[in-house]
């Protein structure tokens, strides 16, 4: 395994982490109302934040907000760098196997493991705990909700929109051309991702909220984010097929030689857009002109920039294997799909215990991470023996 690809592997599993990291705090923010909302009351806004407790530390809101805005911008970037590779590979079986990967954990888990983790927030506000009342109320919500699910179908679409390119867009050299060109300098790749970014985010931004969901059914997603995902995952393919070891991802290249100016840059841009953000929330934007534009264009540069620092500090100092990191890494798909029950019941059974919040958080993560992680191997050993057809559609978890 080259050094390259060592440090991507460890990549995923420290965005696992921080992911599990998210859910598993923010029960513990300050930002959030004193008590739960109400089960059947729209906007339903216990699915973005689902159990509440008392104790609370503001550390995990800086955190909670700092890992929001780009976690997912960076596993979409990530995951993009392979689609290429694998559609060249796999041929005509690359669909077939996409929809077996994702579509169907997606069915399963939206169906199956989301109302077992909503259980406990409805028992939050619950008259009548029962299993069979909060079977009756959650059958009559108008939404179906899927958690951190929705990350598989929007990936899906992606990886067919990827398809579709690669089939039809092999034939346009002029188009290769310019993008290897790109590519080929982080500079100048970060400069034409932030302009898109910017093109895309700006006229949404002043409709929707960066937390306000948009969907149908269970195909939910955060309306400002959604062509963000996109745009990074285009320009994640764009330089997985122009080589894992060229631009952003030389191991010798400047923005592993200079990984530091990335991170102080996310770092500054983060506190740019918290500061104009925070006086927004109170209703001040009307009396400071351009306070939205500032705040915007910040995460813009912060989104990119974190991006840009998470693969060049991994670049520079993720090329050892660590046991840890190697087995979060390998069952990175199995902890996201079943991390999120267990965040919430632990979540709820820490409800009345008297511990401070970081202790909870950190209990809820260490829990949620051995749980899944454990969930994981046992459900990959049952698929290895589930015979030839599952392992040649990869299929596992």
């Amino acid at each position: 395994m080259s050094k390259t690809s060592l440090a991507l592997r460890n990549l995923r599993g420290v965005v696992i982490i921080l992911i599990l990291a998210f859910h598993s705090f923010t029960a513990y923010i300050v930002s959030q109302p004193t008590d739960p909302p109400p089960f059947d009351n729209p906007p339903y806004t216990w699915r973005a934040f689902p159990i509440i407790d008392s104790e609370r530390w503001i550390g995990f809101d800086l955190l909670c907000a700092f890992l929001f805005l780009f976690l997912m911008q960076l596993m979409f970037f990530y995951l993009a760098f392979l689609s290429g590779r694998a559609w060249y590979a796999e041929g005509g079986t690359f669909l077939v196997r996409r929809v077996l990967r994702l579509g169907v954990p997606f069915v399963v888990g939206t169906y199956i493991l989301m109302p077992l983790a909503f259980y406990p927030v409805y028992r939050r506000t619950a008259v009548d705990p029962a299993w069979s009342a909060f079977w009756s109320h959650w059958t009559a919500l108008p939404v179906s909700p899927a958690g951190p699910l929705w990350f598989l179908w929007f990936l899906l679409v992606l990886d067919i929109g990827a398809a579709v390119l690669f089939r039809f867009g092999s034939r346009a050299h002029f188009l290769s051309s310019i993008l290897n060109k790109i590519v080929a300098d982080p500079a100048r790749l970060f400069t034409v991702l932030m302009s898109v970014s910017a093109v895309a985010y700006f006229p949404l931004a002043a409709i929707y909220s960066p937390w306000q969901w948009v969907g149908y059914g269970p195909f939910e997603i955060q309306a400002v984010f959604a062509p963000q995902y996109a745009i990074y995952f285009a320009a994640g393919v764009a330089v997985g097929a122009c080589g894992l070891e060229r631009g952003l991802l030389d191991m010798n290249g400047m923005p592993a030689r200079r990984w530091y100016y990335w991170v102080l840059g996310s770092l500054t841009a983060f506190l740019l857009w918290i500061g104009p953000t925070a006086l927004i929330m109170k209703g001040e934007v009307t009396s400071i002109g351009g306070l939205q534009v500032a705040a915007d264009l910040s995460l813009m540069i912060f989104v990119g920039a974190a991006c840009f620092g998470m693969i060049a500090v991994l670049l520079r100092y993720g090329t050892v294997r660590r046991r840890i990191i190697d087995q979060v890494s390998e069952n990175g798909y199995g902890i996201y799909f079943y991390h999120y029950p267990v965040v919430l019941w632990l979540q709820y059974a820490l409800l009345g215990i008297a511990f401070a919040a970081i202790a909870k958080g950190l209990v809820v993560l260490i829990g949620a991470l051995s749980l899944s992680l454990a969930a994981s191997i046992l459900t990959n050993r049952i698929l290895s023996t589930a015979g030839p057809i599952l392992n040649k559609a990869g299929y596992s978890i």
